[in-house]
């Protein structure tokens, strides 16, 4: 039973790989200097800005900053998953992937999920065999002919029929242990008397297919007007989640490359029909609002979603919901629209009726998400009034600070600036929670921000200008500073080795601020991982969830320079020495910290602050006035 694939042999993996050859065959690179060089693949421009080192074996875009391994490049631009990827450079250099022994327990759960895959495609085929041979399929297929679906899109979605009757699941399996795997995959259901009967009769059945195509549960489409529900959908089982998946997605990563957008309906239907006329890049929710993994997923595929609902007040209150679920996931760089369907279409009679080129004129006609926004919070407050529009500013406040940090926050602030008619600097200072205050502050004050305090004059250097890096959200983000914090994570980057150097206790010991408790995460994971290898290293890191944080270092041009400093031959020794420079800045510069620290909660009135603290900020306070 397969298990974990050795982290040793990913390295081996990698080590064994040609860069080259593996994006050379996706895209065209031509040599310039000591590296090869194309337009980026991952966003568009005219000149080329992607560049692809084969000594470092590394890919990295001066324009969109998109770096890492081959490994990598093969999951961004070939949208595999981590397995999937490392199946294919293993396949490339002619070696079998080994898997790694797992517990007695995790091998009958891997068991359990491959029967229940397995069981659930053979139910498919049984209900796609049903459709042209039962005896009573004829008035599904004249319905699957009336919605002018041809027989490919009814293979290539594996449509199907589901007969009347109570046990045809069971007749045709013939297996005690199967019915108990078909009730636990939904198929079969019990009711309170403990009859066991088929869930889905009579009705057109559309397999719901997981990223790598296999059959995880079905949506089943009622041919009688006086039987409800319309659609029945199968149950939450230990293969189908359905606040995580999309139907339709499998087939449009089939038929689709690289997404321009994808656009989100509501219907099994409406995926199909949109598919028949040649709009394959669209999917749907499993009827459920659109979440935020769904919406994750995709902007993993595309940069751009198009919401597709029905112009009525439930496709509007579904639209807000999507809106709520999206900004927090609109980095720089994504976009989301809102197209709405006049009175009485969806998706597939729209299509039927204005073909491909009318719907897909409506797609990149609609709504932007900002405009969307606005537009909704206009209903909310008159504009026309001077307190409509500090309405305006006070509701704006919580759909604003749902986007990360970045250009795209900083727009909607100047849209939101020009609305009311104030400054962006004073809406944000209305933003900003206000402390009460306890004393004035004297004009020798230093300033309160600790990363804007110098460090100790033994332990500073010239800091660079490296660009502040984004945090993915304001709530809870580990910010990375600019300055000494962002300088020692770009040498643990460059050389992960240097990490088993660090006594990891001397930082622990120091006021636990963010940005350090970052460092020391870094730190520990470096210390545990086995390699030194820089780029294994950096995707280590990104396994465990710091891909965001770290990005902007290492993909800023300090990490990637061929030496730190002409003057330092040995570029790993003088790195050591600034890192123990750093820590010892730290160490100096630690009862400051934990005065600012104890400060802020004193003047923000926390009411976290215990009294062994307030005793130690006083403490901390009487000396700085000796």
């Amino acid at each position: 039973m397969a298990g974990l694939i050795p982290n040793d042999f990913i390295e081996q993996l990698l080590d064994r790989t040609d860069i080259l050859e593996v994006i050379g065959n996706r895209i065209e690179l031509k040599k310039k200097g000591k590296d090869h060089w194309a337009c980026c693949p991952f966003h568009g421009e005219k000149s080329p800005s992607f560049s692809v080192n084969p000594s470092k074996q590394f890919y990295y875009c001066f324009g969109c900053g998109e770096s890492g391994t081959a490994l990598k490049f093969l999951q961004e631009y070939d949208k595999m998953n981590f397995v999937e990827a490392i199946e294919e450079l293993a396949r490339g250099a002619g070696v079998e992937v080994p898997r790694e022994e797992v517990s007695a327990k995790a091998k009958q759960k891997q068991q359990q999920r491959r029967s229940l895959h397995d069981l659930l495609g053979s139910c498919s085929e049984y209900f796609a065999h049903q459709l042209y041979q039962h005896a009573d399929s004829k008035p599904v297929q004249r319905y699957v002919l009336d919605r002018g679906l041809t027989e490919e899109v009814v293979r290539t979605f594996q449509i199907g029929f589901a007969p009347e009757g109570w046990n045809n699941l069971s007749q045709h399996f013939r297996n005690e242990q199967t019915d108990r795997e078909l009730l636990t995959t939904g198929m079969l259901t019990q009711n309170d008397k403990g009859r066991v009967y088929d869930r889905f009769r009579n009705r057109l059945m559309f397999p719901i297919r997981d990223i790598r195509g296999r059959v995880i549960a079905f949506g089943g489409r009622v041919m009688s007007a006086d039987e409800q529900p319309k659609y029945l959908n199968s149950p939450e089982t230990p293969v189908f989640h359905k606040g995580q998946e999309l139907y339709g997605l499998y087939e449009a990563r089939k038929a689709v490359k690289n997404f321009d957008n994808i656009i989100i309906v509501e219907g099994y239907m409406d995926v199909v029909a949109l598919a028949q006329h040649g709009v394959k890049n669209a999917v749907a929710t499993l009827g459920t609002a659109t979440s935020p993994t769904h919406i994750q997923r995709l902007f993993k595929l595309t940069t751009e979603i198009i919401f597709c609902f029905d112009g009525d007040a439930a496709g509007k209150r579904a639209a807000i919901r999507a809106l709520t679920n999206t900004l927090p996931e609109l980095k720089d760089g994504l976009q989301a629209r809102f197209l709405f369907l006049p009175d009485g279409e969806d998706p597939d009679s729209l299509v039927r009726k204005e073909g491909f080129e009318g719907f897909m004129f409506r797609a990149k006609q609609a709504q932007s998400l900002p405009d969307f926004l606005f537009q909704h919070l206009q209903t909310q407050a008159d504009i026309s009034r001077l307190d409509g529009k500090a309405r305006l500013v006070s509701i704006a406040r919580g759909w604003i600070e749902k986007v990360p940090e970045g250009i795209f926050r900083q727009l909607l602030l100047g849209e939101l600036s020009s609305l009311v008619g104030l400054p962006t600097e004073q809406i944000i200072a209305n933003f900003e929670p206000v402390a009460p205050k306890i004393e004035p502050a004297s004009e020798s004050q230093e300033s309160s921000n600790p990363d804007h305090w110098p460090i100790p004059v033994d332990a500073a250097y010239d800091m660079g200008s490296a660009p502040a890096p984004r945090s993915g959200g304001r709530t809870g983000a580990l910010v990375v500073k600019i300055g000494y914090i962002h300088r020692a994570l770009a040498w643990l980057i460059r050389f992960p080795q240097l990490a088993l150097d660090i006594d990891i206790e001397r930082i622990r010991r120091l006021p636990p601020q963010n940005d350090r408790l970052l460092l020391i995460s870094v730190i520990e994971l470096l210390q545990k991982a086995p390699k030194d290898n820089l780029y294994y290293a950096f995707d280590y890191l990104c396994q465990h969830g710091l891909r965001e944080t770290l990005s902007p270092i290492a993909t800023s041009d300090y990490l990637w320079l061929e030496a730190a400093n002409e003057d330092h031959k040995d570029e790993q020794a003088f790195g050591r020495q600034e890192l123990e420079k750093i820590i010892n800045g730290l160490t100096q510069r630690a009862p400051d910290d934990e005065y600012e620290t104890l400060k802020k909660r004193a003047l923000a009135l926390d009411p976290s602050l215990t009294d062994a603290e307030k005793q130690r900020y006083r403490e901390l306070l009487k000396q700085r006035k000796q």
